[in-house]
């Protein structure tokens, strides 16, 4: 995502996983050498940190973090939920710096739920908020462009049938940049679970026409774990989606899940009033980790967790590729400015499954 040509990405990608190899977070180093940083056989975590939790920028609030992406300069893109979109530059030292901010705002001047965020190949975001829910396009500068058509079932009732603040909290862009992938964070109103239990979200994707013009296409099943939402979508490269599943219990703390998945061969359900509907292919997942089950490097926990390092995740974006197509990713949890929360920034290593 957001770059010119395929070597520039290459080039961005290379520079920040360079930077972030050098950002393991203090805590992680002081817990010394551990046998296993492994959370899964695909999957361990390199590090974290906490230096952004409770920071401000210019007299903007550095957390309500939601969404990343890796910027055409090496920075880190994050989007705050509060319509805000900083900078992160990775490279000065174990936490993230931000070194820029833009505000948002709607058409009325108005802030948006911002919660997902693609760059586009010249350079403009495309960025979700969940209020309608809508996709709008910006500028570097914060200059609202245009924005996208949206179903009307994907509305929030009345105008459709989605549930308030359930809507768009993925975005992404497939390889080649010719097809946009939103992820509804839970199911329609009348929308059932498949045979397994599951309840199926919806995937909405749009193809490109033109340099800035996204139609409307096809729409996938997603079946999300019981009790979970769809939290980030974000492509694998190879035409496969890592999606990220997160929820919270009180008492027991964050459950977060990361899966592979793979919208080809699925059904298009755009035209399915109700799931899960006859003969309806949903798409296939594989699970990739449940960060509960990473070793917690010495983090610690604001409230109760069953592994200190989680907090409320939401955010993910590939940062660059090692040998043997290992991805590295950068994740991020959102504190919803809560003192019982805190923002963190964890690196992932994870080689796919087939």
């Amino acid at each position: 995502m957001r770059i010119r040509s395929a070597l520039a990405a290459s080039a961005a990608a290379l520079a920040v996983a360079s930077c972030l190899s050098a950002a393991t977070a203090p805590a992680a180093q002081a817990a010394g050498p551990s046998p296993s940083r492994a959370c899964s056989p695909y999957a361990r975590i390199d590090g974290f940190s906490d230096g952004l939790d409770k920071t401000t920028f210019q007299g903007a609030f550095v957390g309500n973090l939601s969404a990343l992406a890796v910027d055409r300069d090496g920075t880190v893109a994050a989007l705050s939920d509060r319509s805000q979109l900083f900078s992160l530059d990775v490279r000065k030292g174990p936490a993230a710096k931000p070194v820029r901010v833009v505000q948002l705002a709607d058409e009325k001047g108005a802030e948006l739920d911002s919660e997902a965020l693609v760059a586009d190949r010249d350079g403009t975001r495309l960025i979700t908020s969940e209020t309608e829910p809508s996709i709008r396009r910006y500028d570097r500068d914060g200059k609202l462009l245009g924005r996208l058509p949206v179903p009307d079932a994907l509305r929030v009732a009345p105008a459709g049938r989605a549930r308030a603040n359930q809507t768009f909290e993925g975005l992404t862009l497939q390889p080649g940049g010719r097809t946009l992938v939103a992820s509804m964070e839970e199911p329609l109103e009348g929308d059932g679970p498949d045979a397994a239990g599951h309840p199926l979200v919806r995937f909405q994707t749009w193809q490109r026409h033109g340099a800035r013009d996204f139609r409307l296409s096809r729409q996938y099943a997603y079946p999300v774990d019981a009790g979970l939402g769809v939290s980030e979508t974000t492509a694998t490269g190879d035409g496969r989606l890592l999606v990220l599943e997160r929820g919270f219990t009180p008492g027991a703390g964050n459950t977060v899940r990361l899966y592979v998945a793979d919208p080809r061969g699925a059904s298009d359900v755009s035209g399915v009033a109700t799931l899960p509907g006859s003969g309806v292919r949903a798409v296939r997942k594989t699970l990739v980790a449940d960060l509960g089950s990473c070793p917690s490097l010495g983090a610690t926990a604001k409230q109760p967790q069953r592994n200190p390092l989680l907090d409320n995740v939401e955010g993910l974006a590939v940062t660059g590729r090692g040998p043997g197509g290992v991805l590295r990713l950068l994740l991020v949890s959102d504190d919803n400015q809560n003192p019982k929360q805190v923002t963190r920034l964890y690196e992932l290593s994870v080689r796919l499954p087939r």
